[in-house]
């Protein structure tokens, strides 16, 4: 007689020991554009505190220091808009100031302090974290409230435009560690986005132009026309037009918002990731330059790198590459940088991003403008020779 262990049919038909289940958990994901959030009149930060009356209205509050400097009444107007709307909400504790940029990311004691605010103002889930700055902050922060008890309430008011049009409005949280970045964190829904106009108008230039690789990102990817608005702007959007500007930024916001509510993959669980078009370079990139390189400057020479790979690949028309590469420049951006000579290093960005999303290795490239593809193959010596491409290109405009 033959044992259950010996033999190749399962010993319980059915397996009655199993218990499957499948469910969906509804998400509201809330983004509201505005200027000047926190005066006292203006109802936006109110309705979406009332949209949660069964919460507590206690927040605890962490702001960019950088943001922090170049606006210095701004920690005085969200005390006073705290007062004004006491109905609904109470700080909870002094409003804490955090670095910026990537050092907030860097620093694990930075997250670590967050947390340990979060605890000594007994913020609970019905409570809520406000988040005030750039990418990074919004990243860190919401690692953060994404992991005390197990998830409390963000808001993310993003200062920058590389996170209005796209880092805030994501749901992805993380902090850099073991040299990678974005190694540590977790997925979290906001409970609101909030995108301040007026943070925008004291960002430097350079800052201000870095969010911009995202939005030609975005639209490669989904929409040609709005490409081509992107493109006839440029000389508009380098002179920091808010009239030309502040419909890029809300339209970006909107298709990487719709990615997430209608692309079917919200956390990430599949393979492919078409949002990080041009993002497995620039990651690599940030980090062989220590962050010199900002996030939305490495886009800006990762998508590059990639439209051209798509060229050499026989996937993408010359003449829209071009296009590309010249709305890029035309906007400020370089699309070369000394780190680029070190190809060896750069490339084994691609087994990193392979690492960090799982499975493996798909990239997004173009067929054309508003089409992507993906692709589970890079071949080094092609995609050196688009290195090599961006590199000469850059030279003979330099000497012309």
């Amino acid at each position: 007689m033959t044992s259950p262990l010996e033999s190749d049919s399962p010993p319980y038909p059915g397996d009655p020991s199993a218990l499957d289940r499948t469910f969906a958990v509804p998400y509201t994901h809330r983004v509201r554009f505005t200027r000047d959030v926190f005066a006292e009149a203006n109802p936006v930060l109110r309705k979406v505190l009332a949209e949660g009356r069964d919460s507590t209205g206690r927040a605890v509050v962490f702001v960019d220091d950088a943001v922090a400097d170049a606006w210095p009444k701004l920690e005085t107007a969200i005390t006073r808009y705290a007062a004004a709307h006491a109905d609904l909400m109470t700080l909870a504790g002094p409003i804490r100031r955090v670095p910026g940029g990537e050092i907030v990311k860097n620093d694990p004691d930075h997250v670590r302090r967050m947390i340990e605010a979060i605890d000594v103002e007994g913020i609970c889930r019905h409570s809520f974290v406000f988040a005030v700055g750039g990418g990074a902050v919004l990243d860190a922060v919401g690692y953060a409230a994404a992991t005390a008890h197990r998830g409390v309430r963000l808001i993310r008011f993003p200062t920058t435009t590389l996170a209005q049009g796209d880092a805030g409005i994501g749901v992805k949280n993380g902090i850099n560690a073991h040299g990678k970045k974005n190694f540590l964190g977790a997925f979290n829904v906001p409970c609101a986005v909030l995108n301040d106009a007026a943070f925008l108008t004291t960002l430097s230039d350079r800052d201000w132009r870095a969010g911009l690789s995202e939005a030609v990102k975005v639209a490669l990817l989904k929409d040609a026309p709005f490409y081509r608005r992107i493109a006839n702007a440029a000389a508009r959007l380098r002179r920091r037009d808010e009239a030309a500007a502040d419909p890029i930024i809300h339209r970006s916001a909107e298709l990487h918002l719709d990615h997430i509510a209608f692309g079917g993959d919200p956390f990430e669980r599949e393979n492919a990731r078409p949002l990080d078009f041009g993002h497995w370079s620039a990651h690599k990139m940030e980090q062989m330059t220590n962050f010199e390189l900002r996030h939305g400057e490495a886009v800006a020479i990762g998508i590059a790198l990639d439209t051209v790979y798509s060229v050499l690949t026989k996937r993408l028309k010359p003449s829209d590459a071009e296009d590309i590469l010249d709305t890029l420049t035309a906007i400020g951006f370089s699309l070369t940088h000394p780190c680029l000579a070190d190809r060896g290093t750069l490339l084994d960005g691609l087994e990193e991003f392979r690492e960090h999303l799982g499975g493996r290795l798909t990239i997004t490239l173009l067929e054309g403008i508003g089409r992507d593809v993906d692709v589970h193959h890079i071949d080094r010596d092609t995609m050196c020779a688009a290195i090599d491409h961006l590199v000469a290109r850059a030279a003979t405009r330099h000497a012309g």
